[in-house]
């Protein structure tokens, strides 16, 4: 019990330290990529730049980081609360507020101006944090709520959604500023979500066909990894007309590799067939937050 007791602790500290680098990294990527290259970083971190920016156009004076994007985040927090998780919701302010007050305190640093590369970079940086608050799960805040609060209840993944979603913002950036950066932006925003997809695969899904001489410890190894269900086909080779047993089973693909490397130690001879799976409806066991 008290082994078990430390072991959650070492994982609270573990995750607490992991989310206060991800809010430094996205506090450093907004004061030097996305300030330096004049971006829209896209969800509410792009709302609350336009909004900044339009306050000092108009009214020639500046508003605080944190002061428009914390009060930004408490609908979509409340939404993270009442249907994602309360402790998903705690760590996501959590960064949602390090994030902001970091972004106000860090000095501006300018690390090339070709805005190309900051869009590139940028987006690459800015995706890298998002996912580690994903892996230890918490989240970036903002559209971040919205997008896991859609793929929970549907099983999808929305990124590319809340990618599409963002071209309002940018569109209200280009009328506003000028299309150029409002272009720019897109590439920014297209980086970050193509790395996050690649980063973080909870809602990504393959489907595995598994032709093999021991279906039984093959389907209990696959049900001890990823805790998803296996059915078992039994089928004739065309070649040799020999009996054969393929297992069909859909799971993560963040666990696919794991899986495939614990069936050869099992069966050597098993032949394994992934294939990308778009969609899944009915019943998926999907790890709580």
């Amino acid at each position: 019990m008290k082994s078990k007791k430390k072991m959650d602790i070492k994982q609270e500290l573990k995750t607490i330290v992991a989310l206060t680098v991800a809010a430094c990294i996205m506090a450093f990527n907004l004061k030097s990529f996305v300030q330096t290259g004049g971006l829209y970083p896209g969800g509410f971190s792009g709302l609350t730049v336009l909004i900044q920016r339009i306050a000092e156009m108009v009214g020639g004076f500046h508003i605080p980081y944190s002061a428009l994007y914390v009060p930004l985040n408490i609908i979509p927090a409340f939404i993270g609360f009442k249907f994602i998780s309360k402790k998903f919701t705690i760590y996501s302010f959590y960064v949602v507020f390090l994030s902001g007050i970091l972004t106000d305190i860090f000095p501006s640093v300018t690390i090339t101006y070709d805005t190309l590369l900051i869009s590139i970079f940028g987006g690459i940086i800015g995706s890298v944090a998002i996912s580690i608050c994903l892996i230890f799960g918490a989240s970036g805040g903002g559209t971040d709520f919205i997008s896991i609060f859609f793929s929970e209840k549907k099983g999808i993944d929305t990124w590319n959604y809340i990618l599409a979603a963002n071209i309002v913002i940018l569109s209200t950036a280009g009328i506003l500023f000028g299309f150029d950066k409002a272009l720019y932006s897109i590439i920014y925003q297209y980086t970050s979500t193509q790395v996050i997809q690649m980063l973080f695969k909870r809602y990504q899904k393959d489907t595995l066909f598994i032709i093999t001489e021991l279906p039984g410890a093959v389907y209990g190894k696959i049900r001890e990894i990823t805790h998803h269900d296996a059915t078992l086909i039994e089928a004739t080779g065309c070649f040799e007309g020999a009996q054969r047993n393929i297992l069909y089973s859909v799971i993560g693909r963040e666990q696919v590799n794991q899986v495939i490397a614990a069936i050869k130690e099992i069966d050597p001879k098993a032949f394994i067939n992934v294939i990308n799976t778009e969609q899944v409806n009915g019943r998926f066991y999907k790890k709580p937050y």
